[in-house]
């Protein structure tokens, strides 16, 4: 059994996104209460409709930084630890924008919870206005271990969206690559944030490892049932929004088609 089936008990566990408005150090901020109060608004939906887990990210601190700023990271830390707190089902993770998995580690530890996401992770990649990419997965497992944090799983995006691939590679060898460092599952996305990745992607990488294959865009109430014929989950957020934070009635409705509500 996988560390990841450890975790997630139920079999194609869902996972929902809960986007944070702009934190303290953005323009547009509302405050850190008021985020806080947004975070738990959106877990209460998600564990209402008995979804698996809840990703926190800052997706609108834009633009992201590469790294996180200590700021970023205690608000992080404060408002992870509300949801962790506050959650009775759901397994809870975080990841920081853009590319800091070290920082999402910290929270991930100082927090209480279970996993981080990071988009960057083996492949060699670029985005056209932050330039190359730091890749290190094997410094971010030896940062784990030396946080004393080797329970905290990592959920690796392979050839993730919006980036080039910097280097000729399938996605077979990418999953594989990443199971090699000690990567817990891997994620597998659509060209952008909505879109759905092709069922061959799915099928290529979980050819290429023998650690779960999540989805990381584009599951919908329409597709859901087959894209999870393909793989082991997915992390669902545009699906399931409305404004911006999560919507109840979107959220039955892909439950629903799970045959889950």
């Amino acid at each position: 059994m996988s560390r990841f089936s450890n975790v997630y008990k139920s079999r194609s566990p869902i996972i929902g996104m809960i986007h944070l408005p702009p934190l303290p150090d953005y323009d547009g901020s509302p405050g850190v209460d008021a985020i806080i109060h947004s975070a738990l608004n959106d877990l209460a939906i998600l564990e209402a409709y008995g979804v698996d887990g809840a990703l926190i990210e800052n997706e609108y601190d834009r633009p992201h930084r590469e790294k996180a700023t200590p700021e970023t990271t205690a608000v992080m830390t404060d408002v992870t630890k509300a949801v962790v707190d506050g959650s009775s089902n759901c397994v809870i993770g975080v990841e920081i924008l853009l590319n800091d998995p070290k920082a999402s580690l910290d929270v991930a530890k100082a927090a209480g919870a279970q996993f981080i996401r990071t988009d960057y992770f083996v492949d060699p990649m670029s985005r056209p206005e932050y330039g190359e990419m730091d890749i290190d997965p094997d410094g971010l497992i030896e940062y784990r271990q030396s946080i004393d944090a080797d329970e905290i799983l990592i959920l690796a995006d392979i050839q993730v969206k919006y980036a080039k691939l910097l280097i000729n590679r399938t996605m077979e060898q990418s999953a594989s690559l990443a199971e090699q460092h000690l990567a817990d599952a891997v994620v597998v996305s659509g060209r952008e944030t909505g879109d759905a990745p092709l069922t061959d992607d799915l099928d290529a990488a979980r050819h290429g490892c023998n650690i779960p294959v999540i989805i990381g865009s584009g599951t919908d109430a329409g597709n859901a049932c087959d894209l999870l014929s393909h793989c082991d989950g997915a992390i669902v957020g545009t699906a399931i929004m409305k404004d911006a934070i999560v919507n109840a009635e979107n959220t039955k409705k892909l439950l629903t088609a799970l045959g889950r509500v």
